[in-house]
């Protein structure tokens, strides 16, 4: 059986495709750095992450995107013997425009390097390339119309002006002919997400409708032709969940289909685990949105439906037929190379609920992440200590342009991570040490600093959702005097709450700090599913608003799924 989600943990949008026996999924990163999530499978089960392909400046600058702005809702495809990815940087969200940026870059080798973008349109996210049998290519993406007083919190749903259509010339590498819109979508609203499949002489569209919240949902339509019109699923929604049903999968929708090799169908769409849909202080999923896939079928009318029928999606699915349950290799892909810096020398990351110790040794390894900026030798170094991550203290906690904040996913709602740290700061505005971070308006830290009377301290900073000004608390209280040498943090998340530990010279481990509201890290917390769309992470941080980039060796770092 295939278990639900497939890609736990902050990795939404997902757009598949197969080539031969391969499936590969890309999936949104927003403002985190590289841009877009490209998994890889022979079994529609068993996941790797690949090389993030906009791992340069001529592809991807976010240094001053705000919070779940940057990439949006990639797309991958392939044709001609190549990997088509499209993508969306997302300038900013606040207020009536959303100045989305829609682009284009190509590979013949998924584990290669990609090229310069090529700039599409400005018209709105969501963007989706369509390669027809007769060679000609069309871009599909959501119409913003700023003219409606959007704001970004009651979704009304008449600034999602339609599906647009227009023509991709390769030849001259750009949109041709004038857009046009397709389809406006059905009576939930909020159209967007579109993607096109042709099949038995008709043009399918798929949609997501509803929002990213719990109302969320898959919608199909089809159409003779290509510009349409296009007639609307008898059922509307073929995936959609419904919150009063208490399933385990919530906010189901955005996704695309894809054919086995042996013609069996399956519909990959994002969703969330909130911890308690229930409960409305827990309705909140500090995963994120997440990835999970359905298996599908065409039935008698023409029309996509779940197996088993219904359209809640299920836990559990069966694998195809023609896939093996065992895959050791996941293709044979080997090391990223030299135009994976700074991941060079590191291995396709499996998805995997095993403990995961991680080392530095020359390459950071492939399930970290930094923010927004491509110049991350600013940020961090694998080479000025060897052995070592050392990061260069930038920016403050939050800042939307450099700060040095290296993280991963948290991937279950229980788990614990620890990381050794090596600094030595002389003035209060320096610190280094482990953060558990949704957004620059919601993060728990806990680190080493500087105070003028004592020297050495350990420090607490928390912000609990407070938009827009990101005010800060202190829960620590009195700092907490130390040694020199390293310090070792430990932070234990058992649903909604967080627990910081530390220790020094291999004490007993010892609780620092009052036990922390876990669940404000999540798309609903704050200002909300409608304004937030990533997920949580954990991490190394380091700050020094002095200017002086103040360095913090990580010697170790280690992530493990907890039973709560």
């Amino acid at each position: 059986m295939i278990i639900n989600p497939i890609l736990p943990g902050f990795n939404p949008d997902p757009s598949i495709c197969r080539v031969g026996a391969d499936y590969y999924i890309a999936t949104s990163t927003f403002e985190w750095y590289p841009g877009v999530q490209i998994h890889h499978s022979r079994n529609l089960r068993d996941w790797s992450l690949l090389p993030r392909p906009l791992c340069r400046a001529e592809q991807l600058d976010m240094r001053g995107n705000p919070d779940s702005c940057g990439v949006w809702a990639p797309c991958i495809s392939y044709a001609d013997n190549r990997f088509w990815l499209i993508y969306t940087d997302v300038k900013r969200y606040d207020g009536n425009f959303k100045d989305a940026h829609n682009y284009l870059v190509t590979t013949s080798d998924i584990m290669g390097e990609w090229s310069d973008p090529v700039y599409l349109n400005s018209s709105g996210f969501d963007p989706s390339l369509f390669h027809d049998d007769d060679g000609r290519k069309w871009l599909v993406n959501l119409h913003w119309d700023h003219r409606t007083g959007f704001e970004g919190k009651e979704a009304p749903g008449t600034s999602f002006g339609g599906i647009v259509l227009q023509e991709f010339d390769e030849s001259l590498g750009c949109l041709m002919g004038e857009p046009r819109i397709i389809f406006h979508g059905s009576p939930l609203g909020l159209a967007e997400g579109a993607h096109l499949l042709k099949r038995g002489g008709w043009y399918y569209l798929i949609v997501a409708e509803g929002g990213t919240g719990y109302e969320h949902a898959v919608t199909h339509a089809r159409s003779r032709t290509l510009e349409g019109p296009y007639e609307l699923h008898p059922d509307h929604h073929v995936i959609t969940a419904n919150p009063d049903d208490k399933g385990e999968l919530q906010r189901a929708g955005h996704g695309q289909p894809v054919e086995t090799p042996s013609g069996e169908w399956y519909h990959v769409h994002l969703c969330s685990r909130p911890l308690d849909v229930s409960v409305p202080d827990l309705r909140r999923s500090p995963l994120g949105r997440e990835s999970a896939i359905q298996q599908v079928e065409w039935c008698d009318d023409g029309w996509m439906r779940l197996v088993g029928g219904g359209q809640a999606p299920l836990a559990q699915v069966p694998m195809p037929i023609d896939s093996s349950a065992d895959v050791v290799d996941q293709g044979g892909h080997g090391s990223i190379g030299a135009v994976g810096a700074p991941y060079s020398g590191a291995q396709p990351a499996p998805v995997s609920d095993e403990p995961r110790d991680y080392t530095f040794d020359g390459h950071l390894p492939l399930d970290f992440q930094w923010l927004r900026t491509p110049q991350w030798q600013r940020l961090f170094s694998l080479e000025a200590r060897p052995g070592f991550l050392r990061l260069f203290g930038r920016e403050s906690l939050g800042s939307w342009f450099e700060q040095a904040l290296v993280a991963r996913r948290q991937q279950h709602l229980s788990y614990t991570a620890q990381i050794s740290l090596e600094v030595s700061p002389v003035s209060p505005q320096q610190g280094a040490g482990l953060i558990a971070y949704y957004d620059r308006h919601r993060f728990h830290a806990v680190y080493v600093t500087h105070d003028e009377q004592q020297g050495r301290v350990l420090s607490m900073t928390s912000c609990n959702g407070d938009w827009p000004l990101g005010r800060l608390s202190w829960p620590l209280g009195d700092v907490v005097t130390i040694a020199d040498g390293a310090v070792e943090f430990a932070c234990d998340v058992r649903r909604e709450q967080l627990q910081f530990r530390w220790r020094q010279g291999g004490s007993d481990w010892q609780p620092i700090g009052p036990v922390l509201d876990a669940s404000t890290l999540s798309d609903e917390a704050g200002r909300g599913e409608h304004a937030s769309f990533t997920g949580a992470f954990v991490g190394v941080v380091a700050f020094d608003t002095s200017g002086r980039a103040m360095a913090a060796d990580v010697s170790r770092f280690s992530y493990a799924p907890a039973n709560a």
